[in-house]
């Protein structure tokens, strides 16, 4: 379904193309994936929907007869509202307007709006009384030990290093962490890397001085200077180059910077929390990620389990996005049936807590009932095949120990030596031990 191309250094944003016609998306993928952005594709509305759900689509491109008589794009089966989304609808092929030059106008404009959308939440996000930890759902031994980490590390200036996949709460961690430490009443400020290009992270890290660049009429403030004596979070921050990996360093090590284009040292005293979803054992390597700045990035690192690992805890989360939205509908529901429950806990969830949160909202909104049924479910959910191994599979110990293996690998950052030490194993057995689940490539990090 996800066909990421290679990636150019000149545009980036995540791009969803809905035809119905493979020679179609493959034209369209070409054109737009030359470009540098990411491609994903879909057949029809079911698929776009759960594509939608799991990962950051920003900008739909889409067959114009797809859409409602308001040109408006939904799934009537799942009840996806692809609303917040920018949507290109495409004319018809032999329309004039049907060129490349035309559909790349589109698209980049259509990315500026998602860009200063998720700019104005950035800001809007500065000004709120950061969630604490009662925020934090979960009875799980995993989520808990996550928590009680997080807890010790609060009252610290250290810096934290936050790991998992996406929709698994890294930010609510990071607000929760900063919400228990000194630096409470200060501005909690998130930057999220994949929103801006090179030369735009440039200045929303850094800032810079007036006339610097084509455009900029006024001194621009960057975030390591906005946050004063609060907390940055740089989500993403694998997306950074090694030449604003090295500014970044040095200011951290220094406690202050220069913008571009001024020559006055600028004093700072600022928290950093990170996060990244890239591989950055394998950037490490390649030299592409500097391993000065992750050591010390990762002075903490905690690693958030996917919602896979802690399946116990769905029912628990699904009754919090239940109760937030039925208020916020000012409707009463009273719960959910046992099937409701049982599908939630079957499904895989690759979007993680934002999928499961999107998925209780749309029930929320499809139910007619005070209680929440399969029937308000998505199909996918409902229709997953009964199958017996995957049941088993929890139970297996070579599973176990698999997956014992790849949290220890996570929380070391992919240092095998150190996970070594930690599971008191030698170096070459915890090898010989990956190389048995070497088709599982998720442990080779």
């Amino acid at each position: 379904m996800a066909n990421p191309p290679n990636r150019s250094p000149r545009q980036e944003g995540n791009v969803l193309i809905i035809h119905d016609q493979i020679r179609v998306r493959n034209l369209l993928r070409r054109i737009i994936s030359l470009e540098g952005y990411t491609v994903y594709e879909a057949i029809n509305m079911g698929q776009a929907a759960i594509l939608a759900a799991s990962e950051d689509i920003e900008v739909i491109v889409s067959d114009s007869q797809l859409a409602g008589r308001d040109g408006l794009l939904s799934d009537k089966e799942s009840g996806y509202d692809f609303s917040a989304m920018e949507i290109i609808l495409l004319p018809p092929a032999d329309n004039p307007e049907y060129n490349p030059a035309t559909l790349l106008s589109l698209l980049s404009r259509a990315l500026e709006k998602v860009r200063l959308r998720k700019k104005i939440a950035q800001l809007e996000s500065s000004v709120d009384q950061p969630p604490d930890f009662d925020q934090i759902i979960g009875e799980s031994s995993i989520i808990r030990e996550a928590i009680s980490l997080a807890r010790k590390m609060a009252p610290t200036d250290a810096t934290v290093w936050l790991q998992g996949e996406t929709g698994t709460g890294k930010e609510l961690f990071a607000r929760a962490i900063h919400a228990a430490s000194p630096r409470s009443l200060n501005p909690f400020i998130t930057l999220h890397c994949s929103a801006f290009s090179k030369e735009e992270l440039e200045w929303e890290l850094f800032g810079c001085k007036a006339g610097t660049h084509p455009g900029i009429t006024r001194d621009k403030k960057g975030l390591l200077e906005e946050a004063g004596k609060g907390s940055l979070l740089i989500d993403g921050i694998g997306e950074l180059d090694i030449d604003l990996q090295t500014r970044l360093l040095r200011a951290l090590e220094n406690n202050e910077f220069t913008r571009p284009g001024d020559n006055r040292p600028i004093r700072i005293n600022v928290r950093i929390f990170s996060t990244t979803q890239k591989d950055l054992a394998g950037s490490l390597l390649e030299g592409s990620f500097r391993e000065d700045l992750f050591y010390r990035l990762n002075v903490f690192t905690i690693s958030l389990p996917s919602l896979r690992e802690r399946k116990m805890d769905i029912p628990l989360l699904a009754r919090r996005f239940l109760r937030h939205f039925a208020r916020k509908a000012d409707l009463k529901i009273e719960g959910m049936s046992k099937d409701f429950l049982y599908h939630l806990q079957r499904y895989a969830w690759r979007g993680n807590i934002r999928e499961l949160r999107n998925v209780i909202e749309r029930a929320v909104i499809m139910t007619d009932s005070p209680i929440l049924s399969e029937e308000s479910l998505p199909r996918d959910i409902r229709t997953q095949p009964t199958d017996s191994t995957e049941i088993l599979a929890s139970f297996d110990l070579k599973n176990v120990e698999r997956l014992h293996l790849q949290r220890v690998l996570n929380y070391c950052g992919g240092n095998k030596a150190e996970a070594a030490k930690l599971l008191n194993i030698g170096l070459t057995t915890l090898y010989r031990k990956i190389n048995e689940y070497e088709a599982l490539t998720d442990l080779h990090n």
